[in-house]
């Protein structure tokens, strides 16, 4: 199997990430992962010129998602909303070019936490903003050099895209080549029949990849099929990041947004440690066989 470069997500360490935040790029660098994985929630809290100076100085690369609350939906029927979505995402990909993330990822399609019993005039004239709104971005990052990598959701924080499949369609439908999937282990186990399956099918329209278990602990904590999964990533070639994106009521923004009311994992350097020893295991044992 390639060697992937293992990621910590800044959703375990600081919300919202900020200046404030260097000690995680240390943190990060020192428990040993390759990547740090900084969420944009604040764009005025961080800066392109910031984000390269601390990875140059503790050696850790960057990767960049974003978060996507009801201003920045591309599928609102507000004209307003889809040009503040677009703009925000146009700035994710701005600093992605500066720092050298190969993607923006994210569920980018619509507002996170909202899920609702449309008509279906109504989703389908969401789903056809979110598809032209994505396209145009979509454009401007490929003139950068950056994809982007769309996240499916569960069914309880949205209705739009929960399944590979449907993550699929709205790729074709906006088209372009630099658009494709990030697929994250929790929600796949409540949406998918197959994980493993679902991604052989997807193949090489994975651009990234986040393991949490189950329960959104650690991964390898719970009953998420492992090895199947794996397997199944060996088996497509990917070769892209696999960023550890668990949490703990500690970070209470991110905590408070996906329902974690209580601890999961015994604290955040125990979640760190394990995750990222438990990734490697697993790539390690498909790189020797």
């Amino acid at each position: 199997m390639p060697a992937n470069p293992i990621g910590l997500s800044t959703f375990i360490l600081a919300s919202p990430f900020s200046f404030e935040d260097a000690w995680a790029f240390d943190r990060v660098a020192e428990l040993g992962y390759d990547v740090i994985e900084v969420c944009i929630e604040d764009p005025q809290r961080i800066t392109s010129e910031w984000l390269v100076h601390e990875s140059q100085r503790t050696g850790t690369d960057v990767g960049i998602c974003g978060a996507f609350g009801p201003d920045r939906d591309v599928s609102d029927p507000d004209p307003r909303r889809r040009d503040n979505g677009m703009a925000y995402l146009r700035g994710c990909v701005d600093v992605a070019a500066v720092v050298g993330s190969p993607h923006v990822a994210g569920p980018m399609f619509s507002a996170t936490g909202r899920a609702e019993l449309l008509e279906p005039g109504e989703r389908q004239a969401r789903w056809q903003n979110a598809v032209e709104s994505l396209r145009a971005v979509a454009d401007y990052a490929g003139d950068r050099g950056v994809r982007l990598a769309i996240e499916p959701l569960n069914r309880f924080e949205t209705d739009m895209v929960n399944t590979i499949e449907q993550g699929l369609n709205l790729c074709d439908d906006i088209g372009r080549q630099n658009v494709g999937l990030l697929v994250d282990t929790f929600h796949m186990n409540i949406e998918e029949k197959d994980i493993a399956d679902a991604v052989r099918k997807a193949g090489s329209r994975i651009f990234h990849v986040q393991v949490s278990e189950n329960d959104r602990g650690t991964p390898g904590s719970g009953h998420v099929p492992w090895d199947s999964f794996f397997d199944s990533l060996k088996d497509i070639n990917y070769s892209g990041q696999i960023v550890v994106e668990s949490f703990l009521p500690t970070v209470k923004e991110i905590a408070r947004a996906v329902s974690l009311w209580r601890p999961v994992a015994p604290s955040m350097e125990s979640l760190s440690e394990d995750g990222l020893a438990f990734v490697k295991s697993m790539l390690r044992e498909r790189s020797e066989r």
